[in-house]
């Protein structure tokens, strides 16, 4: 039982999910490791009740996946009861030779006398057979599979003839021993009969292993005749049959056997066969499509049937991606594309590109991040062929994608222009969900760049249209977030900004409640995230913002969510300064910066934990760190465009000014001013309380009470609603200090 948590990864791996797959949020990379790391605890577990023998064989051709498995086994199998049996060519390295526990046997080519040995027990020790062992031993240099290959050869030849014993046919000046293996392979393939010829080169292209009934779909022969044929292949030792259940089935003896065999085959003749294996699959798996599409796109694209390979690609690369297997899922989708120009141009043709486009972007944003250029291209490459489609519905998805990417990359009036473009057509589509989506992506770039007027319009306009059902199925293709969290909780954050707590603590919990009925992990982690942001900012006490960012954290580590979990872990680390923990807090937030600069796409988030980070340096009495934070902080929301936090930056900047020292306070009062003034601009009522607080702080302390208690109370009197948060609790308190 202490296995079942494996279960998703398993069924995930297998595509044998029921539903929404739990998994399809998480991170990739966090999935594909959890994965593995599923497998081994499987294997580990099994291994107390007998003892296992695993077996990787040929690693030269291992893929990057399964290397991850053999990594993540040969670390973790040092005391357990398994033996771990890995073959592989000289040009195949690891890491393995420091552990205690790993043996490794040179494989060579075998000793004149071992050779002889195995000479004598395939042919016999027949004096007059010393001269073609010899032979036979020199030009194979020894290597089993070659002389083997090449004793069948000599057989099909004529050379050699067994009747009770073997003996030389032909005289040794009649015996041709060709150069390489393939060479004899090749040899072999060309001697027999044209029935058996045929049906082996039908094989290799079909594949290494082959299911008996998928042969007869291919090969087109009567029952009898096929299996005469494949009992001569059998005998020949080119296949082997194996156990299989519910159906016979076959494999090459050797990868190099079937590549001889394919090599073979006409090009013509090898393309028929592939679309015959392919056609084959179809009728065969009719109702189990999905189980194959690998296998199809494979047999299609080898074929003259460009269509069809189209269609299976981008199928398995739409597959891929939902199963967090982005790499293939880019193999695919690029392949789709590449073999998509060379069908004639037509509308059909472009719109299918746009599609495959609007797959890749997603898999490409997973992969290299936000920062790379591959999704910027992919998206952009789709506005492209809309352009000439006209008024085409791909644009819309098209355009958000891009506007994701600018958003990320904070390159914000590059976004708030497509934001502009996203909502007048939204509108014009007369589509519920496509306005929801224009109108939140306006919102949400009205927020950063500080409008936070139009940005409360545009999100409660959003909101007016979400519906549940339909926007949980669009998801995955516009971000990943659920349109209605995604909204509530960026409502929550302009609220605050425009000065109304509660309505913004209400918000707040509205994303939190709809994401917990949604069962979507990354949706509930943007909105706790958006929730801890506000406790941080005053809503409640400092202890609670902590509790909320580390329910956050313990989210993104169950869930493998990386996207938030370097702002978590940043509020996180303000709260703890604020409580005294200084050194701790400030390493947690430098661990989150860290992250949010390696990402790649989180840039947007540099100047508020910046700000975080230079707070948390001014409760440590470490002035010049958070001034050079504030510094930095400035530099990247003026090269963004980012505008939502300016207020709080000028507003630290006067504060670390005072604390470094009170002759600073000209400098420092003009630091408060501006605040107080971009505050006003932006109709951020919480941002100019907390300025004009700091200003009446270094009014008081120069004797200017009455100054100080004027404008304090004209502000304090503008608010109607949130007197039990922290920020006015402490305005009241200042006023009524200033009033005595």
């Amino acid at each position: 039982r202490s296995l079942e948590d494996t279960l998703p990864y398993l069924f995930s791996l297998l595509g044998i999910v029921e539903g929404d797959d739990p998994l399809a949020q998480m991170d990739g990379q966090i999935r594909k490791r959890r994965t593995l790391e599923a497998i081994k605890r499987i294997l580990l577990r099994e291994s107390l009740n007998q003892p296992l023998m695993v077996i990787f064989e040929d690693l030269h051709w291992i893929d990057e996946a399964t290397q991850e498995l053999l990594n993540l086994l040969a670390d973790s199998i040092g005391t357990a009861k398994i033996l771990l049996l890995v073959n592989y060519r000289p040009e195949y390295s690891h890491q393995w030779g420091s552990k205690t526990y790993y043996t490794q046997l040179r494989l060579d080519p075998l000793a004149r006398e071992s050779a002889e040995e195995m000479l004598s027990a395939l042919l016999g020790d027949g004096a007059e057979l010393a001269a073609l062992k010899r032979l036979v031993i020199e030009r194979t240099e020894g290597t089993p599979f070659f002389m083997e290959e090449m004793v069948q050869a000599l057989f099909e030849d004529g050379v050699l003839q067994r009747n009770g014993v073997v003996k030389l046919a032909k005289s040794m000046n009649a015996v041709k021993v060709p150069a390489t293996v393939q060479a004899v392979l090749a040899a072999r393939i060309d001697r027999l009969p044209a029935g058996q010829k045929e049906l082996l080169q039908a094989l290799s292209v079909v594949g290494r292993e082959f299911a008996l009934e998928l042969v007869r779909a291919v090969v087109a022969k009567p029952d009898d005749e096929l299996r005469q044929l494949l009992d001569y292949l059998q005998l020949a030792e080119f296949v082997y049959e194996q156990p299989a259940v519910g159906n016979t089935e076959y494999i090459f003896k050797h990868a190099l056997t079937q590549e001889v065999a394919y090599n073979s085959v006409l090009i013509e003749r090898r393309k028929l066969v592939h679309e015959r294996a392919g056609a084959a699959l179809e009728a065969l798996f009719v109702g189990q499509l999905d189980d194959h599409l690998e296998e199809l796109a494979h047999h299609y694209s080898r074929s003259d049937n460009i269509e069809k390979a189209v269609e299976y690609l981008g199928r398995a690369g739409q597959r891929a991606a939902q199963r967090s297997a982005y790499a293939d899922a880019i193999r695919n989708l690029t392949a789709a594309i590449d073999l998509l120009q060379k069908l004639p141009e037509s509308t059909e043709r472009i719109r299918h590109e746009a599609l495959l486009q609007l797959g890749i972007g997603p898999a490409f944003l997973a992969v290299k991040g936000w920062a790379g250029p591959e999704a910027e291209r992919a998206y952009t490459r789709v506005r492209e062929l809309c352009a000439l489609l006209g008024d085409a519905p791909e644009l819309f998805p098209g355009l958000f994608g891009l506007w994701n990417v600018y958003f990320a990359q904070a390159r914000l009036q590059s976004a708030y222009e497509l934001s502009e473009q996203l909502a007048r057509r939204s509108r014009s589509a007369h589509d519920p969900a496509l306005v929801m989506y224009g109108q939140l992506a306006f919102g949400i770039t009205s927020f950063w760049m500080g409008k936070f007027v139009a940005a409360r319009q545009h999100l409660e306009t959003s909101i007016s249209h979400y519906d549940r059902e339909r926007h949980r199925q669009l998801t995955f293709r516009y971000g990943g977030i659920d349109a209605g969290v995604w909204c509530l909780s960026y409502s929550a954050l302009t609220l605050w900004y425009l000065g109304y707590p509660n309505q913004a603590s209400k918000r707040g919990d509205e994303a939190v409640q709809l994401a917990q009925g949604l069962s979507h992990p990354l949706s509930l982690a943007m909105a706790a995230t958006s929730v801890a942001i506000l406790h941080c900012q005053g809503l409640a006490e400092v202890r609670v913002a902590q509790e909320t960012a580390e329910g956050v954290i313990a989210l993104c580590t169950e869930h493998g969510l990386s996207a938030v979990w370097f702002l978590a872990v940043s509020l996180r680390g303000w709260a703890m300064a604020r409580q005294g923990r200084h050194e701790e807090g400030i390493e947690q937030i430098r661990e989150g910066l860290a992250v949010c600069r390696a990402a790649g796409g989180a840039e947007a988030n540099l100047p508020h934990l910046l700000c975080l980070l230079a707070e948390a340096c001014m409760e440590a009495d470490r002035v010049d760190d958070g001034l050079s934070a504030l510094t930095e902080a400035l530099a990247a929301g003026e090269a963004q465009g980012d505008r939502y936090g300016e207020p709080e930056i000028h507003r630290l900047k006067g504060e670390l000014l005072r604390r470094r020292n009170e002759s600073n306070a000209g400098q420092a009062q003009k630091c408060f001013e501006r605040a107080i003034e971009v505050a006003r601009k932006q109709s951020a009522k919480s941002s100019e309380l907390r300025a004009t607080m700091s200003l009446a702080r270094l009014l008081r302390d120069t004797g200017r009470r009455d100054e100080a208690r004027a404008m304090l109370a004209e502000i304090y009197g503008w608010f109607t609603e949130g007197f039990d948060t922290l920020d006015l609790k402490e305005v009241k308190a200042l006023l009524d200090e200033l009033s005595r």
